[in-house]
């Protein structure tokens, strides 16, 4: 695969421009809206701005031009529908004016895929934890199954919420992370796993409700715990009814040190290998996207226009590149 595809990131807060050659990644910029939560018009308004420099910077550091990009693959959903509009939009441009096929990929497989081309995984169970997205992916008959998901809100958002509250710098992610290690009482908050599926928004209002009332290192250790607990026993059940032995874990909440711990555990005790990405290819990221975009193009894929998806699901797409 020696194609130099440019992918472009833009389904919330986050627009990138990563370029590839093959699975060589020679650059991954992005610039990302900063405020209290994802105001969609204001983030798509920041990606206005910013794009045609964030793509100057790209070319820059992958040392390369427009010229020799063969495909320009873009995320077309799920997300913001505002911020899909304006990637979807940036690439149909950029297509237009230089020639360059388009293609539209589906993000959260984006995550899974270069999740696969980084690592020595074959065929895992992903669990794939971010703000919007949490779900447990299964590779089975041409789909990328859900075997779990979120009920309401996602891992990510949960966090992120609770952080807030807490006065923490957004994300709040690392500063809960960090105090769960300071925790030393667990307080009786919701734990909530249905089958393989799971809810946050309860649990987040009981431990938002202990603000000022318990220490904040408690409140973080006892959240964090039932969060990640929950999914370690999901995550646990799908390895067990797939018998699949290898862990993908992707998504910005990959980053944690205690998610990881708990993964890692479980992993031992199933004889079940774990797998993380570089923390930079877990995050919403637009390398991903190219890396998409090449499976994609390679294996016959064309589209005649640029299209978005704001409600895409994981399962909704036909994985026809993979052949086995």
């Amino acid at each position: 695969m020696g194609e130099i595809v440019l992918g472009i990131e833009g389904t919330a807060h986050s627009f990138g421009v990563g370029i590839i050659k093959g699975k060589k990644i020679l650059a991954n910029e992005k610039t990302v809206f900063r405020g209290v939560g994802i105001h969609p018009t204001k983030a798509a308004e920041l990606h206005s701005m910013k794009g045609s420099k964030v793509l100057e910077k790209a070319f820059e550091k992958a040392k390369v031009k427009i010229k020799d990009i063969n495909v320009i693959a873009y995320s077309r959903g799920p997300g913001l529908g505002q911020t899909l509009k304006h990637a979807a939009f940036f690439a149909s441009v950029l297509g237009k004016k230089y020639g360059v096929p388009v293609l539209g990929v589906n993000h959260c497989i984006a995550h899974i895929e270069i999740g696969k081309a980084t690592t020595k995984v074959r065929d895992p169970i992903t669990l794939y934890v971010s703000g919007a997205n949490t779900q447990i992916i299964g590779y089975e008959n041409r789909r990328y199954r859900i075997y779990g998901e979120t009920l309401d809100i996602g891992v990510g958002n949960a966090v992120d919420m609770l952080g807030r509250d807490l006065g923490y710098e957004f994300p709040g992610g690392p500063r809960l992370d960090k105090n769960y290690f300071k925790g030393k009482k667990y307080l009786d908050l919701p734990y909530t796993v249905k089958g393989m599926d799971f809810a946050f928004s309860g649990l987040y209002t009981a431990a938002k409700q202990k603000i000022g009332r318990e220490r904040d290192e408690d409140i973080a250790y006892s959240f964090l715990h039932n969060c990640f607990a929950m999914l370690t026993e999901a995550t646990e059940r799908a390895l067990a009814y797939t018998q699949k032995k290898e862990l993908l874990l992707t998504g910005g909440v990959a980053a944690s040190k205690a998610l990881r711990q708990m993964m890692e555990k479980m992993c031992k005790e199933r004889k079940a290998k774990m797998f993380v990405p570089d923390f930079s290819l877990c995050v919403d990221n637009a390398a991903m996207i190219a890396w998409q975009g090449l499976l994609e193009w390679k294996n016959g894929r064309r589209e005649k226009r640029p299209e978005i998806k704001p409600k895409e699901r994981t399962d909704m797409v036909d994985v026809f590149w993979i052949k086995n």
